[in-house]
C-alpha cells in the first residue's frame, strides 16, 4: 500500500486547458497505466467542452483496460470555486457558472476534486518535482499566460475568494502595456510567451531576426517557445536580450513573493521554462538577488519544473487520492 492509495486502486488526474485537454489513470504508485489527450475543438464542427473532457477520460479508462477508479481529479482554467467544484468563468472554454466536478461525478459515479490548473501544476511538482521537502512553495508558470501557485505549510493557498495565486496579474510596471485582463503592466502583458512574441515580430520586421521572419513571418501564433529557443541557437542576440528582459520581469516578481511570503522553495515551468532553462533561471535568480531582502532569499531553492504536461494530470490525482485517503 502507498500512503494514499492501496494497491489495485485508481485514481483519474484531468487537465483541462483552453486547446487540449487531458486525462491519464493513475495506479497506487501514481504511474500512468491509460491516457488520452484531445483538442478542445472538434475538426468535425462545434462540440460542448463538457463532451470533450468526458470523452477524453473515457477513452483514458478504455486505454487502461476499462478499470473501476476511486475518484477523478481534475485541474481546470479559473476563475473556480474549489470547495464545490464550479467553474466561475472561463472564456476561453465558454464555462460559466459550470458545475464540473457535479458532471464528472454523475457521469463516473465517483468523488471528484476541482482546481485551478496552475494550482495543480505546482501541486505535481510539489509532490513529485524536486521541490518535495518543502512545506512552503511558489510555483510560477510563464506560457501563453502566467500562472501561479502557493503551498504554504503543505497546503494550497486559497485565500478568501479561493481563487489566490494570480501571479500574471502583479503589476510590475504600472504605466506598461495592457493586459488582457484590462489592467497596464502585469507581468503577464510583459513576460508571457505573447508578450515575448509581440516584441519579437517587431524585431523579425526590422530585419534583426531573421530566423523568426523565415520561420514565422508576422504570425505571432507561430512563434513558439522552442521557436524562440532555435532563434538564439542560431544567434540572434535580440531575441535574447527579449527573452533575458521577460524572464527578468518574471524574477522581480518572485522576489516580492520572497518578500512577502518568504517560500522555502520557488518552481518555475511552463513552455518558456522549459525551452530555454538556464537562459531564464539565470535571469530570475539575478532578479531575485537584487531585489528579494538579503535575509528572506537566503537558502530559498530555485529549482525547474520536471513533470512538464503531465504536472497538472498527477498533482489532480495525487489531490483526490490524499481526499479520499482523508
Amino acid at each position: 500500500m502507498s500512503e494514499w492509495l492501496q494497491k489495485g486502486e485508481l485514481v483519474a488526474g484531468v487537465d483541462i486547458g483552453g486547446t487540449k485537454v487531458q486525462a491519464t489513470i493513475f495506479n497506487h504508485k501514481f504511474e500512468p497505466v491509460g491516457e488520452s489527450r484531445k483538442k478542445m475543438q472538434s475538426k468535425k464542427g462545434p462540440v460542448p467542452a463538457e463532451a470533450r473532457v468526458l470523452a477524453t477520460i473515457h477513452e483514458a479508462l478504455e486505454a487502461a483496460g476499462s478499470p473501476a477508479i476511486k475518484g477523478i481529479g481534475a485541474g481546470s482554467p479559473g476563475p473556480l470555486d474549489p470547495t464545490t467544484g464550479v467553474i466561475i468563468d472561463t472564456p476561453n472554454i465558454a464555462w460559466k457558472n459550470f458545475p464540473l466536478a457535479d458532471v464528472l461525478s454523475k457521469e463516473f459515479g465517483v468523488p471528484v476534486a476541482v482546481d485551478n490548473d496552475v494550482n495543480m501544476g505546482t501541486y505535481g511538482e510539489w509532490c513529485f518535482g524536486e521541490v518535495q521537502n518543502a512545506k512552503d512553495v511558489v510555483g510560477v508558470f510563464p506560457g501563453t499566460g502566467i500562472g501561479g501557485g502557493i503551498i504554504i505549510g503543505g497546503k494550497m493557498l486559497h485565500g478568501f475568494s479561493g481563487a489566490a495565486g494570480e501571479i500574471g496579474h502583479m503589476t510590475i510596471l504600472p504605466d506598461g502595456p495592457y493586459c488582457g485582463c484590462g489592467k497596464r503592466g502585469c507581468l503577464e502583458s510583459l513576460a508571457s510567451r505573447i508578450a515575448v512574441s509581440k516584441e519579437l515580430i517587431a524585431i523579425a520586421v526590422r530585419g534583426d531576426a531573421p530566423y523568426i521572419l523565415e520561420n514565422c513571418g508576422t504570425d505571432i501564433t507561430k512563434v513558439r517557445s522552442s521557436v524562440i529557443a532555435k532563434a538564439i541557437e542560431a544567434g540572434e542576440k535580440m531575441v535574447e536580450n527579449e527573452v533575458r528582459r521577460a524572464a527578468y520581469f518574471v524574477g522581480i516578481a518572485v522576489a516580492n513573493l520572497i518578500n512577502i511570503l518568504s517560500p522555502e522553495a520557488v518552481v518555475l515551468g511552463g513552455g518558456m521554462v522549459e525551452a530555454m532553462e538556464a537562459l531564464y533561471l539565470e535571469e530570475v535568480k539575478r532578479a531575485i538577488k537584487e531585489h528579494a531582502m538579503p535575509f528572506l532569499r537566503k537558502g530559498v531553492k530555485v529549482a525547474p519544473a520536471r513533470l512538464g504536461d503531465n504536472a497538472v494530470v498527477m498533482g489532480a490525482a495525487r489531490l483526490i487520492a490524499e481526499r479520499l485517503r482523508k
